[in-house]
């Protein structure tokens, strides 16, 4: 993902965000709809996130998820929104495709529920969340929109926290997978963007101080789990299943001489980053 050019320098937080028109919706956003098409697959095979990452999620923030009011934006099906409802926080989710949303509202009757883009929330100036918080989905914004937007409905000294699972470079049958995937699949996009996320906030001119993480965690998954995620990326999704099977068949055999029992192993370096809205006079 392409870096950002540097917005101006601002000396009071942004006012609201104006609606955006058909074309003013980034591409990328654009391409995020295509997980409509594998929602259930999405919820179904996509990883969750270990109680590591909101430990330091609150160590960062300096305050705790319980009680907390948290905006939960691109939300998808509702993974991220459930672990933060279950370490006590208020969660709001926000989210733009209409079959994510309804995963997510089986899965979370009970969580209010709004259909947005994080480039132009539909909430109140100051409207006082604790946390706005990204998981895996920043990346399909525009920064120099969601940013100011995620400022303006934080309560002073709030907390905007982007995190993301990325299959951990440093694992070689991982970093092979990445490899093969790639020259398959022209639309590949490679994880960039999450450790570029601190240096694509300070070069927004907005005073910000963003800090950042990195976890390493693992889930042990059947090879037809580990295979349905692949199929739930947005570059599998957007060509088609069609399109996607020979590259997934020519997964499975490649994983069968890593893993001969069929128990795939996924290695994640969950980079997280955590800025805070400075403190402003009352």
């Amino acid at each position: 993902m392409s870096r950002m050019p540097q917005g101006p320098e601002q000396d009071q937080l942004p006012s609201k965000t104006t609606p955006l028109t058909p074309d003013e919706v980034p591409q990328q956003a654009t391409l995020a709809r295509s997980f409509d098409a594998v929602a259930a697959q999405y919820a179904a095979a996509r990883p969750g996130y270990p109680p590591a990452l909101f430990d330091a999620v609150e160590e960062l923030a300096g305050r705790p998820l319980s009680g907390a009011r948290v905006l939960d934006v691109g939300a998808g099906t509702g993974i991220a929104t459930g672990l933060l409802a279950d370490r006590g926080a208020r969660v709001t989710a926000v989210e733009p495709g209409a079959a994510m949303a309804a995963e997510l509202h089986a899965a979370h009757p009970a969580v209010p529920l709004v259909r947005a883009l994080g480039d132009a929330l539909p909430f109140r100036d100051d409207a006082g969340f604790d946390f706005v918080g990204y998981a895996q989905a920043w990346h399909w914004t525009d920064p120099a929109r969601s940013v100011p937007e995620a400022l303006r409905v934080l309560r002073p000294g709030g907390a905007l926290a982007l995190w993301w699972n990325v299959p951990d470079p440093d694992v070689d049958w991982a970093a092979e997978q990445e490899a093969r995937i790639a020259r398959r699949l022209p639309g590949y996009h490679g994880h960039s963007v999450a450790p570029e996320a601190p240096d694509l906030i300070r070069d927004l001119g907005l005073g910000l101080h963003p800090v950042s993480r990195v976890l390493h965690w693992t889930r042990r998954v059947p090879v037809d789990t580990h295979l349905a995620m692949l199929g739930s990326r947005s570059y599998f999704s957007a060509i088609g299943p069609a399109a996607a099977a020979p590259v997934l068949a020519a997964e499975r055999a490649a994983l069968r001489d890593v893993f001969p029992d069929g128990i795939v192993e996924e290695a994640y370096a969950l980079d997280l980053t955590v800025t805070l809205r400075p403190s402003v006079p009352s």
